[in-house]
């Protein structure tokens, strides 16, 4: 039976699904936006990123009969437009930027905020997870405490360099010198004590390391400017753990005016061992959190094998206690340790 030729240069057109549909192409200091070519006599302008601009964005976008908007996620430069645009009642789609990089022809700002929109129009295009504005706002705070913990490490290395280059071995016997006892010796040495001994029986009984061992470890070559860089790092690292402490406090405060789910006709059960002995935290926190948590979800998470309470903390604060927008259990996964959906991409 001969076989039916096909026309190869045959057009194919997509239907249009959302026929009130914009693209939106985001930049530092410009924004260009694409709207249906039948709204107006410019279907693609350019703003700038003035508070004032984007108001008058979002006026055009309304005049033009615009519904919904379909933006990539460069950088936190679409968070003010996005924030205007769902106030004015707009339906926002913020994509990933892997999903749209196959711009046809050469690629400038036009082409494509273009392409934004026409994908959009064909429904081409799936929004990026966001989640509540209150939830945002916790989120907010956590990822700004996550990089404050992230410099405060910076300077316990520095403490580390300093030591090593007086030859003071501290660091390599106890576990941590910016516990009890490490703070102890450190704060007695910059006060300038010397004595060995003396310092050495600043030890926790806690420690592993011997009494002999600590005072063996801190005979070195005191230097000034080694001193210096020490006591400098050592009131760094303080700050960022008080500013740490007050980031917690907020997150505190602001986590309490979230919605209750949990029944309460069902008791909390009891917490295992590796929330009652937590070590990033003091157990006291540990379990208010592990509490707070299970009175905003309705579940206690830690009673899965492998979450913590920090677990938990970072799962509140990316997606709330609402995952009704992801369709099933296998849209919902964990990607590098983060919490991504594997058809959400998380912003």
């Amino acid at each position: 039976m001969p076989r039916k030729r096909v026309n190869k240069n045959k057009k194919v057109t997509l239907p249009v699904l959302n026929p009130d549909a914009a693209g939106i192409d985001i930049g530092a200091t410009e924004i260009y936006v694409a709207v249906p070519a039948d709204r107006d006599a410019e279907p693609v302008r350019m703003f700038a990123t003035f508070t004032e601009d984007l108001n008058e964005l979002a006026d055009w976008l309304q005049q033009c009969r615009v519904r919904t908007v379909a933006m990539e996620s460069t950088g936190v430069y679409w968070i003010p437009l996005m924030q205007i645009l769902e106030i004015r009642g707009l339906e926002v789609y913020l994509v990933n930027a892997k999903h749209v990089k196959n711009v046809p022809e050469r690629r400038t700002d036009v082409s494509d905020c273009q392409w934004l929109q026409y994908l959009h129009s064909v429904g081409l295009l799936r929004a990026s997870f966001r989640p509540a504005q209150d939830i945002c706002a916790v989120r907010s705070l956590l990822r700004h405490r996550a990089s404050l913990v992230d410099m405060a490490t910076c300077h316990v290395q520095h403490m580390q360099k300093a030591l090593d280059q007086m030859n003071l071995q501290l660091h390599h016997v106890i576990s941590d010198i910016t516990g009890t006892t490490g703070l102890a010796i450190l704060d007695a040495i910059l006060d300038g004590n010397r004595d060995v001994q003396a310092l050495a029986a600043l030890r926790d009984p806690r420690i592993k390391a011997s009494h002999e061992t600590i005072a063996k470890s801190l005979v070195g070559d005191y230097r000034q400017e080694h001193l210096f860089t020490l006591q400098q790092s050592v009131a760094l690292y303080l700050e960022y753990q008080r500013r740490i402490a007050a980031c917690e406090e907020e997150m505190q405060r602001l986590m309490k005016d979230l919605e209750t789910k949990a029944d309460p006709a069902f008791a909390l059960p009891p917490a295992k061992d590796s929330v009652k002995k937590c070590k990033v935290m003091p157990p006291a926190r540990a379990m208010a959190l592990r509490e707070e948590a299970y009175r905003i979800l309705g579940v206690d998470l830690t009673t899965i094998p492998g979450i913590s309470v920090l677990h938990v903390q970072c799962i509140l604060a990316e997606l709330g206690g609402d995952v009704s927008k992801f369709r099933s259990a296998g849209a919902f996964q964990f990607v590098d340790g983060a919490l991504p959906g594997q058809r959400h991409q998380r912003r």
